[in-house]
């Protein structure tokens, strides 16, 4: 009992021991572009979606991308991201859109802002202390990134209710009271900042060149996009940075470790700890490994181990049941007990073997399981083990330095791709789309109108909730998730689907294409007789009867015609004849000669 106990102390620090969790980082991204009360803005959106998907390529672990938000959508953002800026080590706000200063206070101003007076905005736009209060329980570095110091139309319109209060050009200057907080402004305090000419502003094209640099210190990155921006606006614009850090270095992406010789990937602790959990056996020994290892290859195989487990102890406790059932079965039987309880307890005793066979089956099925995943895990290791060795050796063969990880399982994916500019995003997107049969057009970079109608038709189809006012890389790597097409495929009328493209109906002779897309066999319409058609007719037909009779000759006399009479020639007699088909006219008489 004394060995088990130590045993179990063991597997329960071992288990609990580790390395530390990685560092937690987290960003909330805000664009504010399509304004209601004043002309809308052509780049925040973009930058938005520019910058997040920088954050989403530099690894953070969590990151919320809004466009267009109203000041309760805004408000709430902030109170979402601060409940999270709880547990994590670095948090990061960027906002790019309209903001203003009121009596030395700065505001970030939602879509839905009306401000026609300085006293609305302390009601309809949402301060920039919210957002610093948000970031402020992060741990190691708290960022706020504004793209908001554009010339701003709501502080030229807006009537002030106090003629001393003070409304200035672009933001009022900072200087953060919580350690390790920086505040990154796109221009000078007091000054305005430039969107450009391109899809995203100066500012934000320097941030995504700069910050994700790995290793680089942000008071020497924020350095370099203060250069970017002097030189690409004609030193027009200067971005600020407001606030301090300590003396070490903080970076935004960790640099990346020096190669020193072969080091154990992690996956040979998570494999060691489970082979020790393997050896031990017990409900506990596998209760204690997924709670420090909850997901992956190896957590898969403790819950399989577990449900054999559960599988034995089903069995075990179903033949106890079954042997007590025939032990009072017996009983009743010596005893010589009234028949309808022997009757019961045979049946008890009946049910009781049923489930005990059963739960048998179902262990062995466990069992098998079991056996079949440890067999799997050990020709995956040893495939692996192989694999790195012939690798290794051929390195040593040519004189390189060995690999740097030894792992037990399949090397992780590689690393993200860099950032895509937004045109270019654009133009994958609309790529995905047409390949999908959700767009017709080729693609242009251009995020029209009939763009955000195919990624709306994508929605419908697939099932999906993608923001449709903007090309994001999480639209593009759902798109290309899917393997065929999405959308249906429309023709016109007499044209027919076949697979992805429309073709001409052909009918054969006789036939036309109907309104349903259909061969139908064309019928010959005979003239009906109407009234109106006949009318000619009947006129005709009583012109006739009302005309008097001509004199017809009398046969070897005369004969006369409508020229007149004449006598009949020699040789020749005379014959009644009716000339006419219509029964309405009358015949008459011909000269017949031999």
């Amino acid at each position: 009992m004394g060995a088990f106990r130590w045993f179990s102390l063991f597997v329960s620090i071992w288990l609990t021991c580790g390395t530390a969790h990685a560092e937690r980082r987290i960003a909330l991204v805000m664009g504010n572009s399509a304004y209601k009360s004043v002309p809308k803005l052509s780049n925040p959106a973009n930058d938005a979606a520019l910058v997040g998907s920088m954050f989403k390529n530099a690894g953070f672990d969590w990151i919320d991308i809004r466009t267009n938000l109203n000041a309760t959508e805004m408000r709430k953002a902030l109170r979402d991201f601060g409940g999270r800026a709880r547990d994590a080590e670095v948090a990061v706000i960027y906002y790019a859109g309209h903001g203003i200063e009121l009596d030395g206070t700065n505001y970030l101003i939602p879509t839905d802002a009306a401000l026609e007076t300085d006293s609305d905005v302390l009601d309809e736009a949402v301060a920039l202390d919210r957002a610093l209060f948000a970031v402020e329980p992060a741990k190691q570095l708290r960022l706020i990134i504004l793209d908001a110091c554009r010339d701003n139309p709501f502080a030229k319109s807006m009537k002030r209710t106090v003629a001393a209060r003070a409304i200035g050009r672009g933001l009022a200057k900072v200087e953060p009271t919580s350690p390790n907080t920086m505040i990154a402004f796109a221009a000078k305090a007091g000054s305005t900042a430039s969107d450009g000419d391109s899809k995203n502003s100066p500012f934000a094209s320097a941030l995504v060149e700069r910050l994700p640099t790995p290793g680089l210190d942000l008071r020497k990155a924020f350095g370099f996009v203060r250069d970017d921006v002097l030189k690409n606006t004609g030193y027009q614009q200067e971005p600020y940075v407001y606030g301090s850090l300590g003396g070490d270095d903080v970076a935004l992406v960790a640099a990346k470790p020096a190669a020193t010789g072969p080091q154990a990937s992690p996956e040979d602790a998570i494999r060691r700890n489970y082979e020790l959990a393997l050896q031990l056996g017990t409900r506990d020994g596998w209760t204690a490994f997924l709670n420090r290892y909850a997901d992956g290859f190896y957590a898969d195989l403790a819950k399989g181990q577990l449900n054999k487990i559960a599988a034995e102890e089903a069995r075990s406790a179903a033949a106890e049941k079954a042997r007590a059932a025939e032990e009072d079965k017996a009983r009743l039987v010596a005893e010589r007990a009234k028949k309808t309880d022997q009757d019961k307890a045979a049946a008890t005793a009946k049910a009781a073997e049923d489930a005990r066979i059963a739960a048998e089956k179902a262990k062995q099925i466990e069992e098998a399981k079991a056996a079949a995943a440890e067999q799997r895990r050990k020709e995956i290791e040893a495939a692996v083990a192989k694999a790195l060795a012939d690798k290794q050796a051929a390195e040593r063969k040519i004189g390189s330095e060995p690999d740097q990880k030894v792992a037990a399982l399949p090397s992780p994916a590689p690393s993200p791709e860099p950032a895509q500019a937004p045109q270019d995003l654009a133009k994958s997107v609309q790529s995905e789309l047409r390949r999908v049969g959700c767009l017709a057009d080729a693609e242009s970079g251009e995020w029209s109108g009939k763009s955000q109608r195919s990624l709306t038709l994508f929605n419908k189809y697939a099932g999906t909730k993608l923001n449709t006012t903007l090309a994001s890389s999480d639209a593009l790597d759902a798109i290309k998730a899917k393997p065929g097409r999405v959308c249906p495929l429309v023709c016109d009328h007499g044209f027919k689907a076949d697979g992805d493209a429309c073709v001409k109906i052909a009918c054969r002779a006789g036939y036309r294409v109907n309104d349903d897309n259909e061969c139908e066999k064309i019928q010959d319409k005979k003239p009906v007789a109407t009234r109106e058609n006949s009318k000619p007719r009947d006129d005709e037909r009583k012109k006739v009867e009302g005309a008097p009779a001509k004199p017809h000759a009398t046969t070897g006399q005369m004969v006369c015609g409508q020229g007149g009479c004449r006598p009949v020639g020699p040789g020749c007699r005379l014959q009644q004849t009716n000339q006419y088909a219509d029964p309405w006219r009358r015949g008459g008489t011909v000269e017949v000669c031999n």
